[in-house]
């Protein structure tokens, strides 16, 4: 191993001790989901928006919830409706009778980890509002502009069924969130287990394991953490087969009307650091790349009428270009 990549190794060792028991005190409430749990923290070490989309009560909420209470940041959950306004979520400037001015009052968009539940069914404007905080960490009220604490991060929830009194997220508010997760149904085992942690009406108390400093510490040892040239080359690949999918001898050309953006390359480079992180290691390999892929490119890759004819969906075509594009 070569030796600034041992130094990195040791640093991640160190700052990573944290994660059992994260997850541990998440799974005393959480159960199974395993998938979610770890992709939230990849989010969080990552610094990446997260929109979480599967049909109500698969503890999508729950599981930010809890995640929120083992991290002693302030979380606020929004709950998302169609008569939602811009004010309801940023704040709004308050005339004072007594000095005669205008002040500002915050509104609950301004706290650590964001729970936008139901995203898709607040009108655009509160969507656009939304979205300045998420690009730019900052708020503006009024002609003043309030920067955001660190570390911030909105996770959107949405359901693919119930389409009625909903609107579709922009593209380029969909583009924002570093991670589109898809999540299904629980196994027999899990539910089972899932029956009695309920049965009793309550749900057990989680611990504190870190603090908002130590999230920021482990995102600086994240940022450190080694890529080879190769894997950035690997990375560039698979981005690029979605935009010239010819180019790589990959027969879907007439299936993909646009292909992922450049932050598709900057966060599949962010997320398989953190994915690394996650799994104890100094070095970004092929697996953590395949391993984030799907929750990184599925809402990038924008498909056409005949791939929607055909019934082919962007999960398809992720793993096609996954399965095909050579591993370095």
């Amino acid at each position: 191993m070569h030796p600034e990549i041992r130094v990195i190794q040791e640093k991640v060792e160190k700052e990573s001790l944290f994660v059992k028991e994260l997850l541990a005190e998440i799974g005393k409430v959480i159960i199974g989901q395993k998938y979610l749990v770890e992709r939230l923290l990849i989010g969080l070490l990552a610094n990446g928006h997260i929109l979480v989309e599967g049909v109500p009560g698969l503890a999508k909420t729950l599981s930010i919830k809890v995640l929120s209470d083992t991290i002693q940041t302030k979380f606020q959950r929004i709950q998302f409706t169609p008569d939602l306004l811009p004010a309801d979520l940023i704040g709004t400037m308050v005339y004072n009778p007594q000095t005669c001015q205008f002040s500002p009052k915050k509104g609950p968009i301004f706290a650590n980890l964001i729970l936008a539940d139901e995203i898709n069914r607040a009108p655009a404007k509160v969507q656009s509002a939304l979205l300045e905080a998420m690009q730019e960490r900052q708020v503006t009220i009024g002609d003043t502009s309030f920067k955001l604490e660190e570390p911030f991060l909105v996770f959107g929830t949405q359901n693919p069924i119930e389409q009625e009194g909903t609107y579709p997220l922009p593209e380029a508010q969909v583009d924002r969130f570093m991670l589109k997760l898809s999540i299904s149904y629980p196994n027999k085992e899990e539910e089972l287990k899932i029956i009695d942690l309920n049965a009793t009406g309550q749900l057990p108390q989680v611990q504190k394991v870190i603090s908002p400093d130590d999230i920021l510490k482990a995102r600086k040892v994240v940022n450190e953490i080694y890529v080879d040239e190769k894997i950035k080359d690997y990375i560039l690949n698979i981005v690029f087969a979605t935009r010239q999918p010819q180019e790589y001898k990959l027969d879907l050309k007439d299936l993909i009307a646009y292909g992922a953006s450049p932050r598709a390359s900057i966060y599949l480079n962010l997320a398989a650091k953190a994915h690394a992180f996650l799994k104890g290691r100094g070095y970004v390999t092929p697996e953590d790349i395949k391993a984030i892929g799907f929750d990184v490119l599925r809402h990038r890759v924008i498909l056409t009428y005949e791939a929607e004819a055909e019934e082919v969906t962007s999960e398809d075509v992720v793993k096609k270009i996954l399965d095909e594009i050579e591993v370095p």
